[in-house]
């Protein structure tokens, strides 16, 4: 047996082992076919002399920095959420398709070159022998999917008491911004500021006024580096099941696949009591990864911590699609158009979004993680007995098709370079220097 064959014509066993775990938990006829390109997107070929590990990637975006991180692992398999960012030139139709819920229009397969930053990243990956698999909505309709980890965090509660989270008043939130010269209110430490990294200098220093131009009240400001939630951590979050009684209801049934017949798109929780808003939002900030902040409309006649809510209407990322026309007194989502979240507000209704993949990005290390490698560890052991049925032939690779055989290491990780585009600037400490705009003379 020539060693083309081994190089051109077959994948590696243990992306097949991937492969039929990762359908085994979500089934791709579960996933919206009217826009999403679910499956294995790249099936690379299997060099065995320069094999990658028995190891898999999990992210949500295949980016330039996760393609990077896998080649530099030598994983074997990149699973990621969403397929959006490499469906351009997978498609195979000639005409225009227009996502849902997305204002991105992706044509056919035209051509494959290193000057797509987005090629450039499978080709690479091809190259390194990696393979892509991507679930997308068939991970949000299935039975303990993302649907329903969204709506755990909803519904879950804290280990210690709910905390008495509220909202600053507006005179507070002035005066945080426009500091005076009370010493009370200088800049934090670097110490103890989260967003000022050791050795950045807060002292603050009065601008210097052109030449020929009066001098006036100027505010000098502060702004954090852009923060992003940490979802690493929430293997040993602090959110526990939820012990207020509630009903969990798909919005968008899906039907037909056996063995998963409570999927479907989006999640309805109706609280038994209503629930302060405040307390769904430190759940929500909990179970995602305490992000710094995050969006949240409700309506112009209303405080937050007047807010109770009975009904809770939930979908990962982009949720336009799926919630429309539902009736609850929160959505809760990736993200809403501007005119999507006017029309909410006026009906009554409050808005939380995350940014998009921010309602994703958690469910990797919180749920799929463990899924994933108690599957993977049956399917490959059930793999490699297949393989050695089928025969290795007398090749000049045989010995090392065996030793990959022989390999019963199996290892999923979470990407550490994954995140959504979106960070958080945070305005901190500012103080006016200068003299007051009324006294300076005409």
């Amino acid at each position: 047996m020539s060693m083309s064959t081994y190089t051109t014509d077959k994948a590696s066993p243990f992306t097949r082992a991937v492969v039929s775990s990762m359908r085994k938990l979500y089934p791709e006829a579960l996933a919206d076919k009217s826009f999403d390109n679910t499956g294995l997107l790249l099936e690379a070929p299997f060099d065995p002399i320069r094999r990658q590990m028995n190891s898999v990637l999990l992210t949500i975006d295949l980016t330039k920095a996760v393609a990077d991180e896998a080649i530099e692992r030598k994983d074997c398999v990149v699973v990621t959420y969403r397929s959006y960012n490499i469906s351009l030139f997978l498609l195979d139709s000639d005409s225009d398709i227009e996502f849902l819920s997305d204002p991105i229009i992706f044509k056919g397969l035209k051509s494959l070159t290193l000057a797509d930053t987005q090629q450039q990243s499978l080709l690479r990956l091809a190259l390194e022998g990696i393979s892509v698999y991507s679930p997308h909505t068939a991970i949000d309709a299935a039975p303990g999917g993302l649907g329903d980890w969204l709506a755990d965090i909803v519904t879950g509660t804290l280990s210690e008491p709910e905390p008495a989270t509220k909202t600053a008043k507006a005179e507070s939130i002035e005066t945080s911004s426009l500091h005076t010269d009370s010493s009370d209110d200088r800049p934090p430490e670097s110490d103890e500021d989260p967003f000022v990294e050791k050795g950045d200098s807060t002292k603050e220093k009065t601008p210097k006024q052109p030449k020929g131009r009066p001098g006036r009240m100027a505010l000098q400001r502060t702004y954090s580096r852009p923060t992003y939630p940490a979802p690493m951590g929430l293997e040993q979050t602090d959110l526990e099941p939820s012990s207020a009684d509630h009903k969990r209801t798909v919005i968008h049934p899906v039907t037909g696949v056996e063995g998963f017949e409570k999927a479907g798109m989006g999640r309805l929780i109706t609280f038994h009591s209503p629930q302060p808003l405040t307390h769904l939002i430190e759940r929500i900030a909990r179970g995602v990864g305490n992000p710094k902040g995050f969006p949240v409309a409700i309506p112009q006649t209303l405080q937050v911590e007047d807010i109770n809510i009975r009904t809770v209407a939930i979908c990962a990322g982009s949720g336009g699609h799926v919630l429309r026309d539902i009736e609850a007194d929160l959505l809760f989502t990736g993200e809403l158009s501007h005119h999507e979240a006017l029309a909410a507000t006026e009906k009554g209704q409050c808005v939380v979004t995350l940014f998009h993949s921010n309602t994703e990005r958690g469910f990797l290390s919180s749920v799929l993680k463990e899924k994933l490698t108690s599957t993977l560890h049956g399917e490959w052991t059930r793999v490699r007995e297949e393989v050695k049925g089928e025969g290795l032939g007398e090749g000049d690779l045989r010995a090392e098709w065996e030793e990959a055989l022989e390999d019963e290491d199996v290892l999923v990780e979470v990407s550490e370079r994954d995140r959504d585009p979106f960070g958080i600037v945070i305005l901190q400490a500012s103080k006016q220097v200068g003299r007051p705009l009324s006294k300076v003379k005409e």
